[in-house]
């Protein structure tokens, strides 16, 4: 006996995630929705349940890839097929896994059939599964990038094409895409966030009434889930049967001039790119009308739409929370009203242009309009409502806050000529015995820029990414080898060169291949994989000037951005006063080390051999739990270590046990001023890394960053590697560096 769904008009509020399938359901065309919410707010449960109100279909009898009857697909390759009666079957939802192989998405040859047999056969994948149904990817941002890559093309065109081992096969794929993800586990890079055809955020309610419900359904439906089903039969019915007469509605309704001039005008103010926001708001639009039993669509169901379709592409960088100022777009929208049709404005009869609603109409209150729930109930408050439009105007923008800081008096830095011990107080401005001193307020960061690559140098085997070289189980193939225990990417060609020679010796007569346990090779292939990060960030007293301080959050705001579009973890250890601290233990979330970095105090002594003690704890400690991630340190100073005892020399000794580790450093180079005492080039030199100033962070800068870290490691200059030259700057960068020594800069020539 088969537990039953859950049934979808069943689940308590989530307004918002109801209306974005509900529309995807009506049309497909929309490109499917992105869920973003926190856990355990039913996000699986809504998906799960839409499956079982879509329509039956009809399909070829014994078609693997759901050809429709009426119109075949041409090209399909179980093809051609020959008109004649279909088989019925309702919609599938096709779960894809977060460990799933590209195989097993796209499609891949028979090898068992080709080796046997000698017959080259396709074997469809997930996508060739979800043809006319719904895909759902649960936490998709911990999906591959590659995978996340064929997945939206495949929604974005309609097909699927495979072109590997010999195989070339293109199929239908028309699917209703559904992610759920939790942005605390990280996020999805701005460009597949723009393959979604609609986004919404969900929240648990903190009603106590409402979760109260939540917990007394949940309950009821544990206890008896057949009868849980069958007391909410009737709705889903209702709603069967209206999504399937909006459907047969949608290719009836009009989206007049009016309402594309609105749509294209919405579009070109909130600055968004690209030409895909205005087909999916107009897509959306219609959906809308359609839902609603109308014809034409209105006012309202634009402003819906773009409530839906646009807070996600209107994201500048990955720390902005996506939203959309509602204020702007009923002023955007007024402006371009449309003008009344077939009729004087006098008349006062039909749809009125003005009118955000229509009162009579299937759209009224508990209509898709402004954001609730497209059901006949009363709207829910709490969790699903609202997409996080009001979001960006709580906070200051940085230009309001940068002229609120320079309204401020700053702070002179310290002296760069005094002895360490003199310039503890000036640091600190009144520390005491115990080296406290008051907390600076948090400055805001500068604006983010376009940083240069730091690779950490050799070759991994960590987790794929986009920053290191490594040996990956997906990436272009470099060659072949036995395999290693469980045989993993079979290697065709070469498994099939391999047994050639030996196919007469062992008496081989037929079509197929005689193969021996000897004969299998694996493809060795090589790509990009993500690091760990972890930022050593000073806080203490000689780095409190504010524009000074303003300009080292940009910078590592800039590394930070660069990480979550690599696919990198992150950490943030920060030091000042007497200690230092994990202000972020190692995470795939950027977002919470961004935000961490922005409420960064400053103040009190430099221990920065406290800061990379603590440094080298944090890897220790990750090491031990993901040993094939490689680290790299990047460590933020001015390099002045200040403290009781001798920091200087402490600090020195803290550095070699890190380079002894073998971690990849860089040094980002703070001091600024016309007298510069090159202590953090000192300090690089000990971790055997490369100093970096804050310019040179650039990507747009004169000499790039690249694999300076194994030159100084190697403790010689790096050979450029093919495509590359090596610039050298002769002499010492700071005063009071080395004598003769030189910081090798690699730089990669486009």
């Amino acid at each position: 006996m088969t537990s039953a769904t859950y049934p979808f008009t069943a689940v308590v509020g989530m307004a918002d995630m109801r209306l974005g399938l509900l529309l995807n359901a009506v049309s497909p065309a929309i490109g499917g929705v992105l869920v973003r919410g926190e856990k355990g707010t039913a996000k699986s449960t809504m998906v799960r349940g839409i499956a079982s109100l879509l329509p039956t279909i009809e399909t070829v009898p014994g078609c693997r890839f759901s050809c429709d009857p009426v119109a075949p697909d041409p090209g399909c390759p179980d093809g051609p097929h020959e008109p004649g009666a279909g088989a019925t079957r309702p919609s599938r939802l096709v779960e894809l896994p977060v460990g799933a192989s590209e195989d097993r998405l796209v499609g891949a040859l028979d090898i068992e059939r080709a080796l046997a047999d000698g017959v080259k056969s396709f074997e469809p994948g997930l996508l060739a599964d979800a043809h006319r149904g719904i895909l759902y990817v649960d936490e998709v941002n911990l999906l591959h990038d590659h995978l996340i890559d064929l997945l939206l093309d495949a929604a974005a065109m309609g097909s699927s094409y495979v072109e590997r081992e010999g195989v070339s096969v293109r199929h239908a794929a028309r699917f209703l895409l559904v992610g759920t993800m939790n942005p605390e586990e990280g996020e999805l890079r701005p460009q597949l966030l723009d393959r979604f055809g609609l986004t919404v955020e969900v929240a648990a309610s903190r009603e106590p009434d409402e979760r109260v419900e939540v917990v007394r359904r949940r309950l009821a439906y544990e206890e008896d889930p057949a009868g849980f089903a069958a007391r909410w039969a009737e709705d889903e019915a209702e709603l069967r049967a209206r999504i399937a007469a909006a459907r047969a509605l949608l290719p009836s309704v009009v989206l007049g001039d009016g309402a594309l001039r609105q749509i294209a005008a919405v579009c070109a103010a909130f600055e968004v790119d690209g030409m895909r926001a205005d087909i999916v708001t107009a897509r959306t639009a219609t959906a809308l009308a359609a839902w609603a039993g109308r014809t034409e669509v209105t006012t309202e169901d634009v402003r819906q739409a773009a409530l839906l379709a646009l807070p996600h592409r209107r994201r500048r960088n990955p720390f902005d929370a996506p939203g959309l100022d509602e204020d702007k777009l009923d002023e955007i929208l007024d402006a371009y009203q449309p003008e009344p049709e077939g009729q004087a404005p006098e008349d006062g009869e039909g749809e009125a242009d003005g009118d955000d609603t229509d009162p009579d109409g299937p759209d009224g209150p508990d209509g898709p309009g402004g954001g609730r729930s497209p059901d006949d109930g009363p709207p829910q408050d709490g969790g699903g409502q609202g997409s996080g439009a009001e979001q960006p105007a709580e906070q200051p923008s940085l230009p309001e806050q940068r002229a609120d800081d320079a309204a401020r008096p700053e702070a002179p830095e310290a002296d760069p000529h005094q002895a360490p011990a003199a310039g503890e107080g000036g640091e600190g401005q009144g520390v005491d015995a115990r080296g406290a001193a008051p907390e600076r307020p948090a400055v805001a960061a500068g604006e983010p820029f376009a940083a240069r690559v730091l690779n950490v140098p050799g070759l991994g085997e960590g987790a794929a990414g986009r920053r290191s070289r490594a040996r990956t189980a997906h990436g272009r193939t470099t060659g072949s080898r036995r395999p290693h225990g469980v045989l993993g990417k079979l290697h065709l060609s070469a498994t099939v060169r391999a047994a050639a020679p030996h196919q007469r010796a062992r008496g081989r007569t037929g079509a197929g291949l005689l193969l021996r346990r000897d004969d299998l090779r694996e493809a060795v292939r090589e790509g990009r994989e993500g690091n760990l990060v972890l930022f050593v960030v000073d806080a203490s007293g000689s780095m409190a000037a504010r524009q000074r301080m303003s300009a080292v959050k940009g910078a590592v705001l800039s590394l930070l951005l660069d990480a979550y579009q690599r696919r990198d973890k992150v950490g943030l250890v920060t030091f000042r006063g007497r200690g230092a601290e994990l202000a972020l233990p190692p995470t795939s979330s950027v977002d919470a080390a961004a935000a961490r970095l922005e409420r960064l105090p400053t103040g009190g002594r430099t221990p920065l051999a406290a800061g990379l003690l603590s440094a080298r704890e944090v890897l220790r400690v990750e090491r031990l739990r993901d040993p094939s991630r490689r680290p790299l340190l990047v460590v933020v100073t001015d390099g002045r270590a200040t403290g009781g005892g001798q920091p200087v020399a402490q600090a020195t000794r803290a550095a070699r046990l890190l380079a002894a580790d073998g971690v990849a450093s860089v040094v980002v180079d703070c001091e600024s001023g016309m007298v510069r005492l090159g202590l953090a080039a000192r300090l690089a030199g000990e971790l055997r890394g490369p100093a970096v100033t804050l310019d040179e962070l650039r990507a747009d800068s004169v000499t790039a960053l690249v694999h300076g870290a194994r030159a100084a490691r190697d403790g010689g200059p790096a050979r450029p590697r093919q495509g590359e030259r090596t610039t050298t700057e002769h002499g010492p960068r700071h005063r009071g560096a080395r004598p003769g020594r030189r910081t090798d800069i690699t730089e990669r020539v486009a």
